[in-house]
């Protein structure tokens, strides 16, 4: 039985936009049901979320069951180790957070990709693990280099010195642009929206689309999504899962107890 194929990858590198969710709650249960919705991708969150490789795992397993759907997962760090780890759980597109220099990058494409004969792979260790569907897939470890697809996020001023170099880093397949942390290392924590950092956000887009490479980034501004759209950002996030509960909740509440409730901020969370 053949590798399969990477579709977000291949969604990416033909130029398709591909529309996303960041799921936070750490659940496989809640994943599924975003599953459900109809996004072309769900990124399961092992940075800011508290996940471990056995939730993540639950999550794949539940989001396997809608293929319209592509898992992605955050490392919390571009360990060696640890991307090996959560590439063995199964997921074929890996988010690796704070990327600020092409070396970086660069070691990130090794550990991704398995050692090949033609001296081109990596180091990632040889494990016959879930990925391979534990040998049902009797060639992965020579086809699983063209099917792991990486994303780097850029998200601090010294990423944008480096953008270009880091964008051509061969291996790298996307970059995300984190406006949270691009806003603060720029100086305007917390307000991402500052005319300064939407300024950088724009450039970069441009810069990794004239590397040949895929932009993404989030934001739950529907407005400011289709904006980035139309600057060509290929994988957007467009909510957050742990964002909808809280807001529709408190919503709800307030139909019924106009004084109840929590008051939330009229902008929404990014990382």
């Amino acid at each position: 039985m053949k590798t399969p194929v990477n579709r977000f990858k291949k969604a990416i590198s033909e130029k398709q936009a591909q529309i996303g969710l960041w799921l936070g709650m750490a659940n496989s249960y809640s994943a599924e049901m975003c599953a459900m919705a109809g996004f072309d991708w769900l990124l399961v969150d092992g940075e800011h979320a508290p996940n471990n490789l056995q939730t993540i795992q639950q999550q794949l397993q539940a989001i396997a069951a809608y293929p319209a759907n592509n898992a992605i997962a955050r490392v919390p760090v571009g360990d060696t180790a640890l991307i090996k780890q959560y590439l063995d759980l199964g997921v074929e597109t890996l988010l690796v957070p704070m990327v600020d220099t092409p070396e970086q990058a660069a070691q990130c494409v090794q550990a991704m990709r398995y050692p090949q004969d033609d001296g081109q792979g990596g180091v990632r260790g040889m494990a016959g693990a879930r990925a391979s569907r534990w040998g049902i897939f009797p060639n992965y470890a020579k086809e699983a280099n063209a099917q792991v697809c990486l994303l780097v996020q850029a998200e601090s001023r010294e990423a944008l010195k480096n953008l270009d170099a880091i964008a051509n880093t061969p291996g790298v397949d996307g970059v995300f642009i984190g406006p949270a942390d691009l806003s603060a290392s720029l100086g305007y924590v917390g307000n991402p929206s500052h005319p300064e950092v939407q300024a950088a956000i724009e450039d970069a887009i441009a810069r990794i689309l004239k590397a040949g490479k895929a932009p993404g980034i989030l934001t739950p501004d529907e407005a400011q999504a289709k904006h980035y759209l139309s600057l060509g950002a290929l994988f957007v996030a467009v909510g957050l899962d742990t964002q909808i509960l809280v807001r529709q909740t408190s919503a709800l509440v307030k139909k019924f107890k106009p004084n109840a409730g929590i008051e939330l901020p009229t902008t929404g969370q990014v990382y």
